[in-house]
């Protein structure tokens, strides 16, 4: 996994984006680079597994702006901070907020290699449960409302004849709706559908 998970360059300093790129790709590790966070926003694939590397301090969307903007999206990407000006409190500031690391600039080239090289492991198995989630919520999607109401109850363990008595509706009908939501989301069981949406942390 870790040959096929790129990494992202996100720096308004050429030389050193470059550079970074070049020592990257000669072990093997294909690198992207752009000159500011809106150009990286335009181009970049987000179901691409990956990296990000980021300077802190750019002109226009700083690397904290697009490190919200990211999360915002879901993009499951790990994120490592850079700066040559970097202090503590920032180091801090980015961490709290889900970076991955923070290094300072220059890079050393063993150190930086061997933070790409760990987060695009951590990257792979973010892409895969990011993946693995999103397919439970298109599982998910062609229920009804009732039919989501009812598996609500599913996932708390409710008997049918208690959903039924809440809902003020029979046992049949209840029991018909289990077996819908088992068909539509293409699920061995309602015990399996309800392991998935617990093990990804799907909201019904």
């Amino acid at each position: 996994m870790t040959g096929e998970v790129v990494v992202h360059i996100v720096d308004d300093d050429e030389d050193l984006r470059q550079s970074l790129a070049f020592l990257l790709g000669s072990v093997g590790i294909q690198a992207l680079t752009y000159p500011d966070a809106p150009a990286f926003l335009a181009e970049f694939d987000p179901a691409e597994p990956a990296v990000v590397i980021v300077d802190v301090r750019m002109p226009g969307m700083s690397g904290f702006g697009l490190q919200e903007e990211l999360t915002g999206r879901g993009y499951p990407a790990p994120v490592v901070f850079c700066s040559a000006h970097g202090d503590i409190p920032m180091s801090v500031r980015a961490l709290t907020r889900g970076a991955v690391n923070f290094l300072e600039k220059p890079y050393e080239p063993q150190k930086i290699l061997e933070v790409v090289q760990q987060q695009q492991i951590e990257a792979g198995r973010r892409f895969a449960a990011h993946a693995a989630r999103q397919e439970v919520v298109r599982r998910l999607d062609g229920l009804t409302q009732r039919e989501r109401e009812v598996l609500r109850f599913v996932l708390d363990g409710a008997p049918s004849q208690v959903v039924a008595h809440r809902l003020g509706t029979s046992v049949k009908t209840i029991d018909v709706h289990r077996a819908r939501i088992k068909a539509k989301t293409g699920s061995e069981s309602l015990g399996s559908l309800v392991r998935d949406i617990l093990a990804h942390r799907v909201e019904v």
